[in-house]
């Protein structure tokens, strides 16, 4: 069973980084495709990053190319997601979430039921 956890979450200045780190503590994460997504309050859940199991694939929402970086390390079941250049409106809970590896994935990546298992979140305050 997939048990996902988040890390890496906390208080940046604006402009600084953040590298958030989602681990499967089953030891099967390498087996699905993995996205990250965030919820700032009273708005409704955002897609940011996904990327394909084999980790030769990546997606990015508009807001964050060029910015974020999601990555993979498979032989440590464990996915990244790199953040600079941070800017007040990326405080949010950063969720990741692991995907069957479907070769129709690239449809719906950035679709929340498309994953089938979700961590609890990291929250990331950035200070202005």
């Amino acid at each position: 069973q997939v048990q996902l956890v988040e890390s890496g979450g906390g208080l940046v200045q604006a402009g600084g980084s953040a590298r958030l780190s989602c681990a499967d503590s089953g030891g099967t994460l390498s087996n699905y495709n993995v996205g990250w997504f965030r919820q700032a309050p009273a708005t409704e859940r955002q897609f940011v990053a996904a990327i394909r199991r084999s980790g030769g694939r990546t997606y990015y929402a508009n807001s964050m190319k060029g910015r974020f970086t999601i990555s993979r390390d498979n032989t440590k079941n464990t996915v990244f997601l790199q953040m600079n250049s941070l800017r007040f409106e990326d405080t949010a809970v950063y969720y990741c979430a692991a995907a069957p590896d479907r070769s129709d994935f690239s449809g719906y990546y950035y679709r929340q039921r498309g994953y089938d298992y979700w961590g609890q979140g990291t929250q990331v305050t950035v200070s202005s």
